[in-house]
């Protein structure tokens, strides 16, 4: 399974540590984890990923292979800046979301849109014009976070 992992690109210390703790259990999962492969929530993502043995894809939003951290297995270098949040999002069969900034807002946007389902671990909350929420699957943990992307594939292949 292929799961994103979206955050700003500058983390504190609690969005760090959720990013590091995501990226272990998908890795120990056997999941290949996608991000924009920079800095913040992505690094520490990638970090908890390869420590546990998993494989990291960052797109990057530049040409510059010296933009990607250090943890990032396949690099893809786009040049197409912030377009790639299209690809960033579309690329998991399923999104956690964490923390973030305006880049975060747009990938999860483009994400629904897409269909694939979002888990947000305390980011954004989101409302249409008329007050209903957005489809994103809130929870406190990593774990909660990929058993819920597990389920919301499984359930899609299923329907």
């Amino acid at each position: 399974m292929r799961i994103s992992v979206i955050g700003g690109q500058e983390a504190d210390e609690r969005a760090s540590r959720v990013a590091f703790e995501v990226g272990r259990e998908i890795g120990a999962r056997g999941h290949v984890l996608i991000c924009g492969g920079r800095t913040g929530v992505m690094r520490e993502a990638c970090r908890g990923a390869k420590e546990s043995g998993g494989l990291t894809v960052g797109i990057l939003p530049g040409d510059d292979l010296g933009d990607v951290n250090e943890f990032v297995d396949i690099p893809l270098p786009t040049g197409i800046g912030y377009t790639r949040n299209v690809l960033v999002a579309r690329a998991g069969e399923a999104v956690i979301a964490i923390d973030g900034q305006l880049g975060t807002l747009s990938e999860i946007a483009f994400a629904l849109i897409s269909g694939r389902p979002v888990v947000g671990l305390g980011t954004w909350e989101l409302r249409d014009g008329s007050g209903v929420e957005a489809p994103i699957e809130r929870v406190e943990d990593a774990v909660s976070a990929v058993d819920a992307c597990e389920a919301a594939v499984a359930a899609a292949g299923s329907g």
